[in-house]
């Protein structure tokens, strides 16, 4: 499902996720049609603009935080002009499966974009490295000051959603490294115990001051 209300990038994008393997049930050129169509046809991934008409103010995210309401096995992948990591923050605190928010220069990756759509749909997270990276400009007396440079720079690729070996690959080290180093933040967080997955998802949340 692509909603987006610029005709021109609509259908790049349809051309783009088509290329993929992807199959897009239907396109919307605002929100009250970007409900209808998720209602009709519950796909499994819905590509939205933050900014759509009427108002061409935050339509999409409010249609995108429906979506998660009403339809949760409908993951959500947010594309903005501008970094607003509030509308990250708020698609996170709802749910932590199933959600993405990146800028719309990221498109023109196309390989990137690709591996961002795929995660999202299969129910992992994919946020922009500007979005991540004004947050933690935002977070400045906390306990993530308890983090060395490099556990702030894992903690960072972890909110972009990124695997221990997309995280090992990005930093060039190994994965025990990075394992060493998740395990190192969860302890400096004070988080408490409970399953791997499920600490890591507190550590994001932390780390995007939206709960944990």
């Amino acid at each position: 499902m692509i909603a987006e209300d610029s005709v021109l990038l609509r259908i790049g994008l349809v051309k783009v996720v088509e290329m993929a393997g992807f199959e897009v049930v239907a396109e919307a050129g605002d929100a009250p049609e970007l409900l209808a169509a998720v209602e009709e046809h519950r796909p499994e991934l819905a590509v939205v603009d933050v900014r759509m008409p009427p108002g061409f103010t935050d339509e999409g995210v409010r249609a995108a935080l429906s979506i998660r309401r009403q339809w949760p096995d409908t993951a959500v992948l947010i594309l903005s002009q501008y970094v607003e990591e509030r509308y990250a923050a708020d698609l996170l605190a709802t749910n932590t499966s199933g959600v993405g928010y990146l800028l719309k220069q990221r498109v023109a990756d196309v390989e990137e974009f690709i591996e961002a759509l795929r995660r999202v749909a299969d129910g992992g997270t994919a946020l922009d490295p500007q979005v991540v990276a004004q947050l933690l400009v935002r977070r400045a007396s906390d306990p993530l000051e308890r983090l060395t440079a490099r556990e702030r720079d894992v903690l960072a690729l972890m909110a972009e959603g990124r695997s221990n070996a997309g995280i090992a690959a990005q930093l060039v080290v190994s994965e025990s490294a990075v394992a060493k180093h998740i395990n190192n933040i969860l302890a400096k967080l004070d988080l408490p115990k409970a399953d791997a997955d499920h600490r890591r998802v507190l550590a994001v949340l932390h780390f995007l001051g939206v709960g944990g």
